[in-house]
C-alpha cells in the first residue's frame, strides 16, 4: 500500500492534469453537460430543489451532497442569502453554506441567479475538485483530507471555521496527535487550542500549508498503520507500537511540537 503522503503528493505535484482526467470521466462529462444546459432554466429556490440532478450536482459542487435530504434546511440557507450578518449562512459556523449561499443567491439576484458567471464554470470546476477528492478517498482517505485541506486552507480566517468543518478539524486533531475527545470540549477552549497549534497566518502561505501537510500525512500514517510499514517502532516513550517506515519517522522528527 502506498503511504499518504505519496498518494497526496502524486495528485498535488500536477494538479490541473489530475483534474483535466478527471472532467473527462464519462458520468463528470455527462452530469457537468446537463448542469451546464439546464441550470440557465431555473429561476427560483423551487426550481433548483425540483430537478434532483441540477440540485444534487450543485450541492456535491460545494461538497454538501450529505445534506440533500434536508431540503428545508438547504431552503433556509438559500432563502436568507448572505447580505444579511444575521442570515442563516452567516450564523453557521461550517462556512460551505455561506459559500454556496454567495453562488447560488437568490436572496439578492431572484430570477436572475442562474444568469451569474459564479453558477456557470466555477460550479462545474468545484464538482470535478470534489469528485477527484472522492475518488481518491477510495485509494486512501489521508490522501482525501490532504488535498481538502490544501484547497480550503487559504480561506479559513479563524480557529472557528476549522471546529465546524469535520474534515479540517480531523486534519488538525491528527497533525497535532490531539485526542477526538476534546471535541467535547467548551467551543472556545477549543478555539485556544488550535489557536496555540497553528499560527492561522501560515495558511496563506502555500509552502507552510505544504510543510504541515507533509507532517499531517506522516502522523496519519502512524495512526493508520499498513501492513507493508517497517517494523514497529517504540514512540511517545514507549506509550505505543506503532508501525511506521524510516522515511516517515525522519519526516516526523523534523518538526517541533505545533509544528513550529
Amino acid at each position: 500500500m502506498t503511504s499518504t503522503m505519496t498518494s497526496y503528493r502524486l495528485i498535488a505535484a500536477d494538479l490541473p492534469r489530475s483534474l483535466a482526467r478527471i472532467a473527462k470521466e464519462p458520468m463528470v462529462q455527462r452530469d457537468s453537460d446537463y448542469y451546464l444546459k439546464n441550470i440557465g432554466k431555473v429561476k427560483t429556490i423551487d426550481d433548483l430543489m425540483k430537478d434532483t440532478k441540477l440540485y444534487n450536482y450543485a450541492l456535491k459542487a460545494f461538497g454538501l451532497e450529505d445534506m440533500a435530504y434536508a431540503k428545508a434546511f438547504i431552503k433556509k440557507v438559500l432563502t436568507e442569502g448572505v447580505e444579511n450578518r444575521d442570515s442563516f449562512a452567516n450564523k453557521l459556523t461550517d462556512t460551505r453554506y455561506k459559500e454556496f449561499a454567495t453562488a447560488f443567491n437568490f436572496a439578492k439576484l431572484g430570477d436572475k441567479t442562474t444568469e451569474s458567471p459564479a453558477v456557470l464554470k466555477p460550479v462545474v470546476d468545484s464538482y470535478v475538485q470534489m469528485t477527484l477528492e472522492q475518488e481518491t478517498g477510495k485509494q486512501s482517505d489521508g490522501a482525501r483530507l490532504a488535498l481538502y485541506f490544501s484547497r480550503k486552507a487559504s480561506s479559513i480566517t479563524n480557529a472557528y471555521e476549522i471546529l465546524g468543518d469535520k474534515r479540517l478539524l480531523a486534519v488538525f486533531q491528527t497533525t497535532f496527535n490531539i485526542p477526538k475527545q476534546t471535541s467535547a470540549l467548551d467551543i472556545d477552549r477549543q478555539a485556544k487550542m488550535v489557536e496555540e497549534k497553528l499560527d492561522l497566518k501560515d495558511l496563506q502561505d502555500p509552502a507552510k500549508v505544504e510543510k504541515l501537510l507533509v507532517r499531517f500525512t506522516a502522523m496519519y500514517d502512524m495512526a493508520n498503520p499498513s501492513t507493508n510499514m517497517a517494523p514497529s517502532v517504540q514512540l511517545f516513550g514507549g506509550a505505543a507500537e506503532i508501525g511506521i517506515s524510516p522515511s516517515i519517522l525522519a519526516t516526523l522528527q523534523s518538526f517541533k511540537l505545533g509544528g513550529r
